[in-house]
């Protein structure tokens, strides 16, 4: 199998990004921000522009600089969450009619031009990851239809022809790089959006075959950070904010708040469009009947303000707490919202019950389907921040034993991966 010079890889997170750079020698990875990190936060911020004139967006970090800076702006996390969403087609910002793959192109165009600094011109084999099930899969919703607006927009964001490649089997080439002798891996790659795994052949017998046998099977789940995220949102946050309350519709008949508020409160990529005009006059006009309308009040300064960025990062900094402690002290204070409580570990693991369930049935499902034992993998290879809670750690320590469990680097191992998959091309 004959191997290309250079080859690029591009991981395209719901929360983080990252490009990497093979030469055939080394990978190196692109450095972004002041402080030059390997990661490039999945976000756009729009500012807000003098009238008569268009928007412009920041991206990654500058956006969060931006956002901080000024609040008067528009804040697009979770792009990746749109991809198979046949009903979002397009987005006003400031008057000024967006479409998806015009919020995709500017992001990838950022993610481009900040890479090149570090690892310069980006020329050569793409290898771009996906998960094995996109968040959203259903009726409304296309695979196609993601991988066709990804192609679109990578081009036009200036790289070449994509080759597509599941995210755990790039994060498989990484874990083989150092390996000496050939193993049987079960990859477990837990993104914002998605648990996505792998049950492959590696090493160095593997490398000079064909690559696509050596892959036993692949499944995954829409379930990772962002729904451990949105499970802090409707047990702890969702509640001080009026969730379950009730307004007065009549002066005889009172009615709960609409629970599609906080359904959008505990997804990222919905909760910059609780800001419209509608929304924010029905929670007005609610809390001027509340039951409880300190907590709508809240609410109302949570959305007015665009806190969604500082709440997902008090969420962030709760659950690494958790990783450590078996409980943390919940804080938020920011502008007009005041949010304060106790979180223990158990509480928290309660929660995410079901979901740990969902992933572990992922697992089983793998092993069922390709006819593998858990006592044949040699190795599990986890990377991804969720792969530090500590019910998820459980559940492959209890299936595969401590002992056979790696840890990568939680946030470019599989950029680092698909950019030596790219070698291959």
């Amino acid at each position: 199998m004959s191997k290309t010079n250079t080859a690029i890889g591009i991981d395209f997170g719901t929360t983080n990004s990252a490009i990497a750079r093979s030469d055939g020698a080394q990978v190196r990875l692109g450095r972004y921000g002041r402080d030059l990190l390997s990661v490039f936060r999945t976000l756009l911020f729009f500012q807000e522009p003098d009238p008569g004139t268009p928007p412009i967006p920041t991206a990654g970090p500058y956006a969060i600089d931006a956002y901080v800076e000024d609040n008067e702006g528009r804040l697009i996390q979770s792009i990746k969450s749109y991809l198979t969403s046949e009903s979002f087609k397009a987005t006003d910002i400031y008057g000024r009619h967006y479409t998806l793959d015009h919020l995709l192109t500017f992001f990838l165009k950022a993610l481009k031009r900040e890479a090149e600094k570090s690892l310069g011109s980006l020329t050569g084999p793409v290898v771009v990851g996906r998960p094995v099930q996109y968040v959203g899969d259903g009726p409304r919703h296309s695979e196609a239809l993601a991988l066709q607006r990804m192609e679109k927009a990578l081009g036009k964001a200036g790289f070449g022809p994509p080759t597509f490649v599941y995210e755990p089997v790039g994060a498989a080439y990484q874990y083989e790089a150092d390996l000496d002798h050939d193993e049987l891996v079960l990859v477990a790659d837990f993104g914002g959006g998605t648990s996505d795994f792998c049950l492959m052949y590696v090493g160095p017998g593997m490398r000079r075959g064909d690559r696509k046998s050596a892959i036993m099977g692949t499944d995954g789940v829409p379930i990772a950070g962002d729904v451990f995220d949105s499970q802090l949102v409707h047990n702890v946050i969702a509640p001080e904010l009026g969730m379950g309350t009730r307004y007065q519709t009549s002066p005889d008949h009172h009615m709960e708040v609409p629970k599609w508020l906080y359904g959008h409160l505990s997804r990222w990529h919905l909760l910059s469009f609780l800001k419209g005009r509608k929304t924010l006059q029905m929670l007005i006009d609610m809390r001027s009947t509340a039951e409880e309308p300190d907590k709508l009040g809240n609410f109302l300064n949570l959305i007015r303000e665009d806190l969604g960025y500082q709440l997902f990062r008090t969420i962030e900094q709760t659950k690494i707490a958790l990783t450590d402690a078996e409980q943390t002290d919940f804080v938020f204070r920011e502008g007009g919202a005041h949010i304060e409580r106790t979180i223990t570990r158990l509480e928290f693991e309660d929660w995410i019950a079901g979901d740990v369930a969902q992933i572990a049935g992922s697992v089983d499902r793998l092993l069922k389907k390709t006819g593998a034992d858990a006592r044949d993998v040699d190795r599990v290879f986890m990377t991804g921040g969720t792969s530090y809670v500590p019910a998820v750690r459980r559940l492959f320590d209890t299936r595969f034993g401590a002992e056979r469990i790696t840890l990568g680097d939680r946030f470019t191992s599989v950029a680092a991966g698909l950019a030596r998959a790219g070698e291959d091309l």
